[in-house]
């Protein structure tokens, strides 16, 4: 009997909805479904979902490749140099864990709620199509403008300091983050990242997915490393491995913790409002380690099914990461002594270092130094796919949309009045593959990322991070929640409960005003820059009305 073929209209609709690249037209994404006056609101404010019919990359990555540059960025320095900072702020090892597990959650949330308006709205550039879609052009331009010249040359400066300090950490030398030598180390690993993402979008998705290897065999080490002492432990009550604490000391009650600086915090005598500050400093390391889990937004145009693709990326790679960092700590717990934990900025070499002797630490900082470098390679695809996007828009410079070629000119592969989607895998008159990497945005972001290295400190650097992501997630979130009451027609393939975007709201809010209390200087650079990059687009529009920006 033969097999009935018969495919029914609307599993065909359903197939062609998740299979429609992000870039197409308003009619295709939506079908009938909007109003005039949607069409008519959308166009004033700067254009609706069609307003671009293809993007400068080809459509031809997979769920795999989002899965696994979601967990390249996440699974960073946070889950092996966070955990101090954590500690430090918690009561018990039990509460460590909770936090862990909220921030995940949370970042999960905000996930969630990007993954429903990266179906919903095309574009390229993460959520630079979402403001401008909802807010009008100068709120998409502003978050393009930070993340461009902000967030990301601050996040991959960060990726780089860490490296250099994990290597220095496995030798015995600390307090060298403000030297010269350091800092000049710092940028030769940025730049041999930024050269390795030149080569093309296929060879970085490549090394990518080495990099994720590379996480899970070193927090697969670490959980392995602790369920050996665990089993010694219990096999033995009286052996004198690991840290023991986890086998003498309930996990839950309050216990004095050791700061960095040698002072006690006594946890009994703390004030129920002083302990809601440690808690919420808790969590703003939490929400650091987790950060990233916006990425798989960043190549939403490069899927070749969105609207399948990019929820079960996130879906599955956040869940799969709040596993990892719960069991990883978990595991610090066990290998170390509980005062030790929260004085260290390297807990797992220190505790590789502690269990099986220097040499094994150094092997471990090697490891970690990988996991550092698949973080810096993805965070670097991404920033480099930020600006592209922005200069699509005409927000910035044309020839930062360029692939394959560094000028301020369109190379001869160009075609039209813009330059054309090269396929990683055609190759050129010589015969060498073509590459499809937007090499002149990598410089840009190289270039900012080694300024913020030679002007900023870690910690600096980290709060101004985090307030320049997070105004902006708090803006795009609130916008979904609006978008739900102003365009309830809108087409939505993935649509949480409204709730999920209504939390991370306001979890996004607290960050943002939080972090601007106790650190106002790196508020008032980023107001200053947001004043600067206001002033470039209002000039820059001025020019574009009277033609004199053509090209540019």
């Amino acid at each position: 009997m033969a097999p009935n073929n018969h495919v029914s209209p609307d599993h065909d609709a359903a197939l062609h909805q998740e299979q429609q690249p992000l870039l197409s037209s308003a009619a295709q994404q939506n079908g009938q479904n909007g109003t005039d006056d949607a069409r008519g609101r959308r166009a004033s404010q700067g254009g609706g979902p069609g307003d671009r019919e293809r993007g400068t990359f080809t459509p031809s990555l997979g769920t795999v490749e989002a899965f696994a540059i979601v967990v390249a960025i996440v699974i960073g320095s946070g889950v092996f140099t966070s955990p101090g900072a954590i500690d430090t702020n918690v009561p018990s090892p039990g509460v460590a864990l909770i936090v862990w597990l909220v921030g995940g959650v949370l970042a999960w949330t905000g996930a969630s709620t990007m993954a429903e308006l990266g179906t919903a709205i095309p574009g390229e550039g993460g959520v630079q199509p979402y403001l401008k879609y909802i807010y009008g052009d100068v709120f998409g331009f502003l978050a393009a403008w930070t993340w461009v010249v902000a967030v990301m040359p601050a996040t991959l400066a960060i990726l780089s300091i860490v490296f250099i300090e994990t290597i220095y950490s496995a030798l015995g030398v600390t307090g060298e983050g403000d030297k010269i030598v350091h800092k000049l180390l710092s940028i030769l690993v940025l730049a041999a990242v930024g050269l390795a993402n030149s080569i093309s979008t296929k060879a970085s998705t490549r090394l990518n997915n080495f990099f994720v290897v590379t996480k899970f065999t070193a927090i697969a080490a670490l959980v392995l490393a602790g369920i050996v002492v665990v089993i010694l432990q219990v096999s033995d009550p009286y052996r004198d491995v690991g840290g023991r604490d986890w086998f003498t000391h309930s996990w839950f009650k309050y216990r004095d913790s050791l700061n960095p600086d040698g002072s006690t915090t006594d946890w009994d005598s703390v004030s129920e409002w002083e302990l809601f500050g440690h808690l919420s400093a808790a969590l703003y390391s939490a929400l650091w380690a987790y950060s990233g889990w916006d990425k798989a937004i960043y190549i939403s145009a490069e899927l070749s099914a969105p609207a399948r693709q990019l929820p079960l990326a996130l879906n599955t790679a956040i869940p799969t990461i709040i596993l990892c960092f719960i069991t990883a700590n978990a595991a610090y717990y066990i290998l170390l002594p509980w005062d030790v934990l929260s004085t260290t900025d390297s807990v797992a070499v220190t505790a590789i270092t502690r269990l099986l002797g220097p040499a094994v630490g150094l092997a471990a900082a090697i490891v970690i130094c990988l996991v550092v470098a698949g973080s810096l390679l993805g965070n670097s695809f991404v920033a480099g796919r930020m600006a592209v996007a922005a200069a699509n828009m005409k927000w910035l410079p044309r020839f930062l949309s360029f692939v394959g070629h560094v000028g301020l000119q369109p190379s001869a592969r160009a075609s039209d009045d813009r330059f054309a989607p090269a396929a990683a895998d055609s190759a050129d008159a010589s015969g060498l593959p073509e590459s499809d990497a937007p090499i002149n945005a990598l410089i840009l972001s190289t270039i900012l990322s080694a300024l913020y290295i030679l002007l900023g400190s870690f910690r600096v650097l980290l709060t101004f991070n985090g307030l320049g992501e997070y105004s902006f997630f708090f803006l795009t979130v609130l916008g979904a929640v609006v978008l739900r009451y102003r365009e309830p027609t809108l087409d939505r393939p993935y649509r949480p409960f409204i709730g999920v975007p209504i939390i991370f709201a306001l979890v996004s809010g607290f960050v943002v005003v939080r972090g601007a209390a106790f650190s106002p200087a790196p508020a008032l650079v980023l107001v200053a820059l947001w004043v600067l990059g206001l002033a470039f687009y209002f000039v820059r529009r001025w020019f574009q009305r009277r033609g004199m920006v053509n090209g540019v």
